[in-house]
């Protein structure tokens, strides 16, 4: 390679241009794919490679172990399931330049990713989950903020499924919403009564008070007549955990989780949460029914008479 030129940004854009129109991704996996090959580019360029084609298996292993025990910002881990995409990106990228001949061979086709503790998804307490929803007030931002936080509570949405929602989404007569998921695939949801009692309050009462002539079909407007983002619903979530006295940490996610243990610990079959959740593998619905079983384990430890016995004679042991 000729001194000071660098192909490494011209190799991920093609792959990420190729995925783009091949693949289908949504917007938010292809920029985590984005973000991915841009830290695997900046390990190579600080090993001093700058053509993906004069890496080699050691580099990519070295790589995925760093991302393995690096941590975020603000002081956590990254999850098992980032390491997995993360080498997942990588793998793919070099699939791509081989399939393409712009390689000879595929460097990342034997590393084999590090062993990463899974943790549980946390998930709230049901009363917890309705003082979160009941948190908002009766005025015209409260209105709208409630209604969010049903919709995104009672279908279990991610928070870019509740913001890219159109006003033609939601059917209040059948109590449903039509959600377009990653991929652009499309789902339809129940709602539940409170949700629909919010929304159907945020219709009448709220958005033709922010509604503005850029609105256009948009359900959820911020104060500015706009489409409320999904960096919008966060502040929501917290002001309302805020009010609610709820002290952990809540995010959007933690309210799709938390309407995912709610539906199992209730019996709901887990093919039917899979469904609701949009989910493309039984897999990823399967953790939550981890932590229903530790739950399960808590309660019987500490209520049944035989259970408490069983620990007491051990800790005499």
């Amino acid at each position: 390679m000729d001194a000071g030129r660098d192909d490494l940004g011209g190799q991920i854009g093609r792959y990420l241009d190729w995925i783009a129109v091949e693949r289908g991704l949504s917007r938010n996996t292809l920029d985590a794919y984005r973000r991915d090959l841009g830290r695997y580019a900046a390990s190579l360029r600080s090993r001093g490679v700058h053509d993906a084609r004069e890496t080699d298996e050691t580099r990519i292993a070295s790589f995925v172990a760093t991302v393995s025990g690096s941590e975020y910002a603000e002081g956590k881990r990254y999850r098992a399931s980032s390491v997995a995409r993360t080498l997942a990106s990588v793998r793919n990228f070099h699939r791509f330049l081989l399939r393409e001949g712009e390689a000879a061979n595929d460097p990342a086709a034997g590393v084999i990713r590090p062993k990463v503790p899974r943790t549980l998804p946390r998930s709230l307490p049901v009363d917890d989950v309705a003082a979160i929803l009941a948190a908002p007030p009766e005025d015209l931002v409260g209105l709208r903020d409630r209604a969010v936080l049903e919709t995104m509570y009672g279908a279990g949405l991610r928070v870019s499924e509740v913001s890219g929602m159109d006003i033609d989404d939601v059917d209040l007569d059948e109590g449903s919403v039509r959600v377009f998921g990653k991929g652009s695939k499309e789902r339809l949801v129940p709602l539940g009564r409170y949700g629909v009692a919010a929304v159907d309050a945020y219709l009448s009462r709220s958005r033709p008070t922010l509604a503005r002539v850029r609105s256009g079909p948009a359900l959820f407007l911020n104060q500015r007549g706009g489409r409320l983002s999904r960096q919008g619903v966060h502040p929501i979530l917290k002001s309302a955990a805020k009010g609610a006295g709820i002290e952990v940490r809540v995010t959007p996610h933690t309210l799709r989780r938390s309407f995912a243990t709610h539906l199992l610990a209730g019996g709901a079959d887990i093919g039917v949460v899979q469904e609701l959740l949009g989910h493309a593998s039984l897999t990823t619905t399967q953790i939550y029914t981890m932590v229903t079983g530790q739950r399960l384990r808590e309660a019987y430890f500490l209520a049944h008479p035989r259970a408490r016995a069983s620990a007491t004679a051990d800790a005499r042991a």
